[in-house]
């Protein structure tokens, strides 16, 4: 699989769960680490530290022209929470920044989360 091979649907699946793993996986570390930190926040920091790993490691492949991670697997993890880090690894390495098709779709992920934050927010307030 060169440059931008494709993945399977069941490949992207099991890419986007073994995320999901990691991100659980190091939210129990923070955890441990912090036992009162909570634990959707541990999850969150969690999925960032992946998302911004992902983001560098798919750069390091682009550069080397070898596997690369799929963007369905890289948008999945902003998704699910890791705009913040996907958005710093996509600034501070220069990545995925001139595909136009992703950043369209990776800044409506970021506007649908910013949304949500705002609805919950406000409807906390009330």
């Amino acid at each position: 699989m060169q440059g931008g091979g494709h993945m399977s649907y069941g490949r992207r699946l099991v890419a986007i769960l073994f995320l999901l793993l990691g991100a659980v996986a190091v939210a129990g570390g923070l955890i441990a680490l912090a036992p009162d930190l909570p634990r959707w926040l541990a999850f969150l920091v969690g999925m960032n530290v992946l998302a911004f790993l992902l983001y560098g490691y798919d750069k390091a492949q682009a550069r080397r022209d070898a596997a690369r991670v799929p963007e369905a697997v890289l948008l999945a993890a902003a998704a699910l929470g890791g705009t913040p880090g996907a958005l710093v690894a996509m600034i501070t390495l220069r990545h995925k920044t001139r595909k136009r098709s992703f950043r369209r779709v990776f800044f409506a992920i970021a506007l649908a989360q910013a949304l949500l934050l705002a609805w919950y927010w406000a409807d906390s307030l009330s």
